[in-house]
């Protein structure tokens, strides 16, 4: 068995011949061009994919191979999973796979006889082999062809660096090389991922956050490298729908800037768990993220929940339909320098950079000039040296290494109770007819429903229920609020000094001004329901 460790990145069409010229390439050992043409095989219910497995022929200069992967670690468009790969001679042979449970499952002859053929892949590739200092052997290789299915076919264009041999951090010191000029992301989908969706003619859909499994045996740095990189795969998940659907639906760029909130959330509760220099590293380029994807937001709340109901429910207005129409027009110019930066060089690079970091042993995190985390492993590829294991799984430092002694179970409760404590805190004091302060409590609820989120699997599900679905509620209340209170500053801008729209502004005030008010009358029972709500017992079972 042969573990298959793999950087996925997606490359715009319109910038492969940009890549081809990137300097890099130069200091190859070796090039080589094929062309590859894979069948990928399940049976009609997709009992290969339920288990993990994927079963695939490739023809590869007049030879089949067969190859047999089986579900590893994958997160921000990196790999780790086992590979069985043997000579195809008319018929499946799983006798070379070296797990009994995977051997059997697959050679049962009622699950043969299902098998078939569900789509294609057929590609040009080009690939590119870098002999790294300390024995480190990479492939680089550019995919450029279709995948076909259920007589659709969607097209391939991606970028994947694979390490043949030695440490593992130089699969991201290559992709930050590549990304400084090219508009590089890491694909969070393989080849076999769009293959099924497009074979089940699934539609592309905005991705929420996904439960996070974690051992509570882990320890706390490892639960929060877990959490960190599920956070990149909800951000590069939504990333791809958002270019590929442009401004047609704004959720988009909402889980987007939900993924980096949580993240942001993770590394505020993991603090005195991280390494020094982890979060003072990450926070700057998340920060710009979001001053990215924040104003496109807002404008889409802008609309959609403040100005076109009111232009809805008063359709013959003038004033209103004027202000709709600015307003629509500033959504617009939001979105498109959001997708100019999701497009350039610079977005792909502060995702690269993150999975870097957060694969990194601490000692080799530091802050550059202007708040640009770099590392030592990524000086310059020619020169670059790395302390890194090739076993992903520990790049974050254990708790011994850190000096830390709690157990995960004990962290989270600690953590959980000073969250709520500051909660209730600010509940005391919030009064409905301070926006601040309203505004301020929103903020800490949040912060304690991500992290009931996060310890989900060590929480009790009945009352973890419970809770989340009261924080979620508040939350949501208090959000409405806050839209509400912010929206006048939005408007007046768009407004500018014109009497008629700054009129239009105040239809739009006193139309809501009936919700507004009925929300901050439930505020004081939604507290006090609050404060009746205790947090969810975390067991190790």
């Amino acid at each position: 068995m042969a573990e298959e460790i793999e950087l996925k990145l997606a490359l715009p069409e319109d910038a492969q011949r940009n890549f081809l010229r990137h300097p890099l390439l130069q200091q190859a050992a070796r090039k080589q061009s094929y062309r590859l043409t894979n069948l990928y095989y399940d049976t009609p219910a997709r009992e290969l994919r339920q288990r993990g497995i994927a079963l695939r022929l490739r023809e590869h200069g007049g030879f089949w191979l067969q190859s047999v992967k089986c579900a590893g670690q994958r997160a921000g468009g990196i790999s780790a999973r086992p590979e069985w790969e043997t000579p195809y001679a008319g018929h499946f042979d799983f006798a070379a796979i070296d797990d009994p449970a995977v051997r059997d499952w697959l050679s049962r002859p009622k699950l043969l006889a299902r098998i078939a053929p569900v789509f294609e892949t057929n590609f040009q590739r080009t690939a590119w082999t870098f002999e790294l200092p300390r024995g480190t052997r990479v492939e680089l290789a550019l995919d450029r062809g279709w995948i076909v299915a259920n007589g659709q076919r969607q097209a391939i264009s991606e970028i994947e660096i694979e390490l043949l041999a030695g440490e593992a951090m130089q699969l991201f010191v290559m992709a930050q090389t590549l990304a400084q000029r090219i508009p590089l992301a890491p694909a969070p989908q393989s080849k076999a991922d769009r293959g099924y969706r497009l074979w089940q003619q699934l539609p592309a859909a905005p991705v929420k956050a996904a439960p996070i499994p974690l051992a509570a045996s882990a320890a706390p740095a490892d639960a929060f490298r877990a959490i960190a990189l599920a956070c990149l795969d909800h951000l590069q998940q939504n990333h791809l729908g958002a270019l590929a659907c442009d401004s047609a639906d704004p959720e988009y760029i909402h889980q987007m800037r939900i993924s980096t909130r949580r993240l942001r959330a993770a590394l505020r509760l993991f603090g005195p768990q991280l390494p020094d220099g982890l979060a003072a590293a990450l926070l700057p380029p998340l920060s710009e993220l979001m001053a990215v994807l924040g104003p496109a937001r807002d404008l889409d709340v802008l609309l959609a929940e403040i100005a076109a109901p009111v232009l809805t429910a008063l359709p013959d207005e003038p004033r209103l339909a004027a202000l709709v129409g600015i307003i629509t027009e500033r959504r617009f110019v939001a979105r498109q320098e959001a997708m100019r930066f999701m497009r350039s060089p610079r977005y792909g690079g502060i995702v690269l950079q993150a999975l870097a970091i957060l694969h990194a042993q601490p000692e080799t995190v530091k802050v550059g000039a202007g708040g640009t985390a770099i590392s030592r492993t990524a000086a310059n590829l020619g020169t670059a040296t790395s302390r890194h294991a090739a076993n992903l799984g520990t790049a974050l430092p254990d708790a011994a290494l850190m000096g830390a002694t709690q157990t995960l179970i004990e962290f989270a409760q600690n953590r959980l109770r000073r969250l709520r404590k500051k909660v209730l805190a600010l509940a005391g004091e919030t009064r409905v007819d301070n926006p601040s302060s309203l505004h301020a409590l929103r903020i800490d609820i949040k912060r304690l429903r991500y992290a009931l989120e996060f310890f989900t699997p060590l929480a009790s599900p009945k009352a973890l229920r419970r809770m989340l679905l009261h924080l979620t509620r508040l939350q949501d209340a208090l959000g409405q609020i806050n839209d509400l209170a912010s929206a006048g500053e939005l408007l007046m801008s768009c407004a500018d000094d014109d009497p008629r729209l700054r009129e239009a502004v105040t239809l739009i005030g006193g139309w809501h001004g009936p919700r507004h008010h009925k929300l901050l009358k439930a505020v004081p029972a939604g507290l006090k329901q609050l404060g009746r709500l205790r947090l969810p017992k975390l067991t190790a079972a």
